[in-house]
C-alpha cells in the first residue's frame, strides 16, 4: 500500500460534494493542532486510515513524516485532489495514497491498526453504521480514534452551515459504540474554550468565527485549556475524543 502509485480513486456510489467552508479557516489553528497532537499521537500507529481527510489538515500535522502507511480518504473529488496535492508537497518522496468515496469503498480490503475521525462523525448521519463498518476494518488491537465538537447545547447557526447533524457528549460515544470493540479513552478538550462559546451563544451570538476571533482563540484560550484541562480531570471541553480498542 504504501510505496504504490495511488491516484485518487472514485468510489462509484460517491456523489458527495462537501458544504462547509471552514477548512480553510481552521487550518491557522497551530497551537490548537499541536494539543491534538499531543493528545493523539499514543493512539496512531502501523498502518492508517483517515477518513475524510479534507485538504489534508490533519494529516499534516498527524502524519509522521517518515510514515508511509497512511491511507487518506476522502468523499468529495474536489477536496480530494487539493488533498493529493498537499500530500505530494508535504512528502514528496512517498506517492498520496488517497481514495474517493465513503468508507464502503474498502469493505473487504486490508485491516488497519488506526482509523482516524478528526472532526468527521459529526458530518456523518448514520453515524452508528459508519463506525461499525470502521471497526470491521481494523486490525488485532487495532484503534479507532473519534475527535468531534461537543455538547449539542453549543449546536449553532455554524455547526448547521457546514453540514454537522449533531454534536456529541460521552454518553452519545457511548452509545454509538461498536459492539466488538472496547472503550479505552472518553474525555474532552478545551474547557476554557468551552466557556467562551457558552458566552458567544448567549451574549456575541456571533453565526461563525471570524480570523480574529479564532486566532485570540489559538493564541490565548487554547495554552489556558492545556493547563486548566488536567486540573478539570478533562471533563468539560468544547471537543471529545474517545478511543476504542479491537480485541485480539
Amino acid at each position: 500500500m504504501s510505496e504504490r502509485s495511488s491516484l485518487p480513486r472514485e468510489n462509484k456510489q460517491n456523489a458527495y460534494h462537501y458544504v462547509g467552508d471552514e477548512l480553510d479557516l481552521f487550518a491557522r489553528a497551530s497551537h490548537w493542532k499541536e494539543y491534538v497532537r499531543y493528545c493523539l499521537m499514543p493512539h496512531i500507529r502501523g498502518s492508517v486510515l483517515e477518513v475524510g481527510a479534507g485538504i489534508g489538515g490533519t494529516t499534516t500535522f498527524l502524519r509522521p513524516s517518515d510514515h508511509r502507511d497512511w491511507r487518506c480518504l476522502e468523499p468529495d473529488p474536489k477536496l480530494a485532489a487539493i488533498l493529493e496535492q498537499t500530500l505530494r508537497q508535504n512528502w514528496p518522496r512517498f506517492e498520496p495514497d488517497v481514495l474517493v468515496g465513503s468508507i464502503e469503498a474498502l469493505a473487504g480490503e486490508q485491516s488497519f491498526d488506526t482509523i482516524l475521525y478528526i472532526d468527521v462523525l459529526e458530518h456523518i448521519e448514520d453515524d452508528r453504521a459508519e463506525l461499525a463498518q470502521a471497526a470491521a476494518l481494523l486490525a488485532s488491537r487495532g484503534r479507532l480514534v473519534v475527535l468531534s465538537p461537543a455538547h449539542n447545547y453549543l449546536f449553532s447557526d455554524f455547526d448547521r452551515a457546514i453540514g454537522h447533524f449533531r454534536r456529541y457528549n460521552r454518553k452519545l460515544l457511548r452509545q454509538i459504540s461498536p459492539q466488538d470493540l472496547k472503550l479505552r479513552e472518553l474525555f474532552y478538550l478545551d474547557a476554557v474554550g468551552m466557556l467562551l462559546s457558552l458566552g458567544n451563544r448567549a451574549l456575541l451570538r456571533s453565526p461563525r468565527p471570524t480570523f480574529r476571533q479564532l486566532a485570540f482563540w489559538d493564541r490565548c484560550i487554547v495554552p489556558c485549556s492545556r493547563l486548566v484541562d488536567p486540573i478539570t480531570l478533562h471533563r468539560l471541553g468544547k471537543t471529545v475524543i474517545a478511543v476504542w480498542e479491537k480485541a485480539e
